[in-house]
């Protein structure tokens, strides 16, 4: 048999399979989840704030009133209802459509891999924000795509290095089949597109005729105002539209949805029957149900507070902690800060210093294709009680001293200085004052 002692079918795998590598995520969920830790690290949803016993009642429900549709197979599409109801909270960002352009997912990271999968050949070009969400580099490369990071500014990605981009893309005949961004309250960035910022990506996504896939899962978890309006509600034929319950709801439940172009819908759904058959009855006719009894929006009105109340811890620890020279984006909503270490420390380098003094987070090559963003960092602040936020930060800061008292000591030849900040016009200390 070919192949090697640890893996004898190595050599029988698709070429596509040495795309598929461990997220650095994933990959902390052992040592973050001790309780000694303090995890900044996994975008978990405090799901803590939810009624848990309401919960148990509505499923129980399901189970007793809808037990023969819930434990069944269903629709590849998704149920009906569940689909209006998706329209009805997607309009709240401004999304108009039918429900039969709706396809209910396993998630929103389903939805990625099936318009990943409808849209894109091996060596296809996608373009990405730098930094980009980790979970789609994973899904992008696990179809052997050629990823293309654009950068941002202050206010997410920026139209002039996106026009760059697509023309040296179309000058050198490669074919980019989408541009994937996250527009509001960015994963891992922290940022988010204005309106007009919208619209001059929208017009330039039109002018070289190339569709936006847009990844929405913390649109309604604003810190301030109305919530941004989606890219989706300024075209509904060039955008693709990713929406979620996790971070509403519940990662749990695994319910995410594509609001689509009729014919790509179409594709979509032959797709998802490929994968799965059907996403999960049971897990739809909850949520419907849920959507149905409860107070939905009072809910996310509660996750918003929360999660501000958590931002500001994270801020307030930062301001106090960090050493001179760190920065960090200040979000306005979403789950995340981006920060930025004093050069020329490296944060990967650093994590196991950091580990052992009981903190974690994430390095932030773990959201670039080409090994950038090793002065990186992703801070989470969704999950951890304020006053744990602030102890993390301490530790961290801790952690940051020492390596820089290293570097002072001993120099810094075996520090990577080679990543440059992707978010280099903001200094948000100054934010902060």
């Amino acid at each position: 048999m070919a192949g090697n002692r640890l893996d004898p079918w190595v050599d029988s795998y698709a070429e596509r399979a040495q795309g598929l590598t461990a997220s650095a995520i994933r990959a902390l969920f052992a040592v973050a989840s001790r309780p000694e830790v303090v995890s900044l690290a996994g975008g978990m949803p405090y799901v803590s704030a939810l009624d848990s016993d309401r919960f148990a009642q509505i499923a129980a429900k399901v189970v007793r009133d809808q037990g023969t549709v819930a434990l069944q197979y269903g629709s590849g599409q998704g149920d009906p209802t569940l689909r209006e109801q998706i329209l009805e909270i997607s309009g709240l960002v401004g999304v108009r459509s039918h429900p039969d352009d709706v396809v209910v997912t396993a998630g929103s990271q389903m939805g990625l891999d099936l318009v990943t999968k409808v849209f894109c050949d091996p060596g296809d070009t996608v373009l990405v924000e730098s930094p980009s969400y980790v979970g789609a580099l994973g899904v992008f490369r696990s179809y052997q795509c050629n990823v293309v990071h654009v950068a941002m500014d202050h206010e997410g990605l920026d139209p002039q290095a996106l026009r760059e981009a697509l023309g040296q893309a179309k000058s050198s005949g490669s074919r980019v089949k989408f541009i994937y961004t996250i527009p509001s309250f960015h994963n891992p960035a922290g940022l988010t597109q204005g309106l007009q910022r919208r619209k001059e990506i929208l017009a330039i996504a039109q002018e070289f005729n190339v569709p936006i896939l847009e990844d929405d899962p913390y649109g309604l978890l604003g810190f301030e105002g109305e919530p941004p309006k989606a890219i989706r509600s300024l075209d509904d034929q060039g955008v693709i539209y990713l929406g979620s319950f996790s971070k509403i709801i519940a990662s749990g439940l695994r319910v995410g949805w594509v609001i689509a172009p009729h014919g790509v819908r179409e594709k979509l759904v032959l797709a998802a029957e490929a994968a799965t058959l059907c996403p999960s009855n049971f897990s739809q006719l909850t949520v419907s149900r849920y959507l149905s009894e409860e107070n939905w929006q009072q809910q996310i009105k509660v996750f918003q507070e929360l999660y501000r109340e958590r931002r500001d811890a994270l801020l307030q620890a930062m301001q106090a902690y960090m050493p001179t020279g760190t920065t960090w984006t200040v979000p306005q909503g979403g789950f995340y800060s981006w920060v930025t270490l004093p050069a020329p420390l490296n944060a990967t380098n650093m994590l196991p210093r950091a580990i052992s003094s009981l903190v974690a987070y994430v390095p932030g090559t773990g959201f670039y294709a080409d090994g950038q963003g090793s002065t990186n960092l992703r801070l989470s602040y969704c999950y951890p009680q304020p006053d744990r936020i602030a102890e993390g930060v301490r530790r961290l800061a801790g952690v940051i001293d020492a390596e820089l008292d290293l570097i002072n000591t001993f120099g810094a030849a075996q520090t990577d200085q080679t990543a440059t900040p992707p978010v280099r016009s903001i200094n948000p200390l100054s934010n902060l004052n």
